[in-house]
C-alpha cells in the first residue's frame, strides 16, 4: 500500500500476528525505504518484505497530457495551490536495487511490471525471494521465465493501482466499475496456474475469513490484503481516508485514471466525477496533482483525495492489525 498507508508499525504488527508484512517502497527515496527496513528489523525478528515499483516508459501522448495538466488548473486555484511538474522519473529505481541487493531483505515484490533477470538473480543471490504482481497469465508465464519464485495474482477487485506491466491496455474511459483487461480473481487465479505451477498469492477484494477459504479453495497458496488493514491505527492512511471507508456518502469504487495517469480502483469522489478522460501518464500525473492531493487533505477536503479502496471497503474495521489477522484466519 504505497502513498503511506503501509508502515513499519503495521507490518510489525501483522509479523507479531503471524502474517507476512510488506513495507511499501514507492514514492519513497532508497534512503526512506532503507529507514523503515531498519524500524521493522529493529522491532521484530519475524521475516517481512519490500514492495518496489518498477519503472515505466515516459508519456506516449505529451500533448494530451498537457491538456489534462491544464485542466487541473481549475482543482489548484480552488485549492489555493500550483499544480506540479508534470515529469517521469525512475521513482529512484537502480539506488533501491543496489540497496536491497547489498542490504537483503526476505521478499522483495514487484508491481508494474517484472525485473530483468540480472536483477532476479542479484537479489536470488543476496538471498532474497523475489515475487512478482500480475494481472492476467501472459503477465504470468512472463515473471515465471524471469525467474520469479512466487506470483502475486492480482484481480480487478483490489484497491489502489492495477500491476499491469504495460499503462496502456487499461480502457481510455478511466471512470468505471468494469476493468476489460481481465475477469474476476477467481478467473485470474485459473489462468494463472494454466501456465505455471509457481506458487500463487491471490490479492484483491479479500476481506474475511470465507474470502481467504474461497481463494485458497481456487487455487491460491497464500491471500494478500490491503483495504482490509486501511482502518487499522497501525495503518498511515490519512484519517479523512480511514473515515471516508465508513462514510454513507462513499458508497461504491470504481477505476480512474485521475490522480496518477495509471488506473488505480478507490471510493467515487467529486475529482473522479470531474476527470473521467485521462491520458495514460505515469507518473507524470502523479507529480502533478500531489501538490492537489497535499491541499485537498489539508483543507479536509476528501472530494480532491486520492481514497484508494477494493470493493470490499465497507467490511474494513478499525481494529488493530493483530485482530484483523486473526479475523482473516478464521479466528
Amino acid at each position: 500500500m504505497a502513498g503511506g498507508a503501509s508502515t513499519p508499525a503495521l507490518v510489525t504488527a501483522a509479523a507479531r500476528a503471524g502474517a507476512l508484512g510488506f513495507l511499501a517502497a514507492g514514492y519513497k527515496s532508497a534512503a526512506a525505504m532503507r529507514a523503515e527496513i531498519d524500524a521493522v528489523a529493529e522491532a521484530t525478528r519475524e521475516p517481512f518484505g519490500v514492495n518496489v515499483f518498477v519503472p515505466g516508459a515516459p508519456a506516449r501522448d505529451p500533448d494530451a497530457l498537457a491538456r489534462y495538466v491544464a485542466e487541473l488548473e481549475v482543482d489548484a486555484s480552488q485549492l489555493d495551490t500550483a499544480v506540479g511538474t508534470p515529469r517521469w522519473d525512475d521513482d529512484d529505481w537502480p539506488a533501491k536495487v543496489a540497496d536491497l541487493i547489498a542490504r537483503p531483505v526476505a521478499i522483495v515484490s514487484f508491481s508494474f511490471g517484472c525485473p530483468d533477470a540480472e536483477v532476479v538473480t542479484g537479489l536470488h543471490d543476496a538471498g532474497s525471494e523475489v515475487w512478482v504482481t500480475v494481472t492476467d497469465q501472459h503477465e504470468a508465464a512472463a515473471a515465471a521465465g524471469a525467474g520469479a519464485d512466487r506470483l502475486v495474482v492480482q484481480g480487478p477487485e483490489a484497491g489502489a493501482h492495477r500491476a499491469t506491466f504495460t499503462n496502456a491496455t487499461f480502457t481510455n474511459a478511466t471512470f468505471t466499475n468494469d476493468n476489460p483487461t481481465s475477469g474476476r480473481l477467481p478467473e485470474l487465479l485459473a489462468a494463472a496456474r494454466g501456465v505455471t505451477s509457481l506458487p500463487i498469492v491471490a490479492a484483491g477484494g479479500i476481506m474475511t475469513a470465507a474470502d481467504v477459504r474461497a481463494a485458497v479453495a481456487a487455487g491460491a497458496a497464500a491471500v494478500q490484503c490491503g483495504t482490509a488493514f486501511l482502518r487499522c491505527p497501525e495503518s498511515g492512511a490519512h484519517p479523512l481516508h480511514k473515515a471516508a471507508l465508513a462514510d454513507p456518502r462513499f458508497d461504491r469504487t470504481a477505476v480512474t485514471r485521475a490522480f496518477s495517469g495509471r488506473p488505480a480502483r478507490g471510493l467515487v469522489n467529486e475529482f473522479m466525477r470531474e476527470h473521467r478522460q485521462v491520458p495514460a501518464a505515469y507518473p507524470e500525473i502523479n507529480n502533478a496533482t500531489k501538490p492537489l492531493r497535499a491541499a485537498a487533505a489539508a483543507a479536509g477536503d476528501a472530494q480532491r483525495m486520492s481514497l484508494w479502496a477494493g470493493e470490499g471497503f465497507r467490511q474494513a474495521t478499525s481494529r488493530p492489525a493483530g485482530e484483523v489477522v486473526g479475523l482473516l484466519c478464521g479466528g
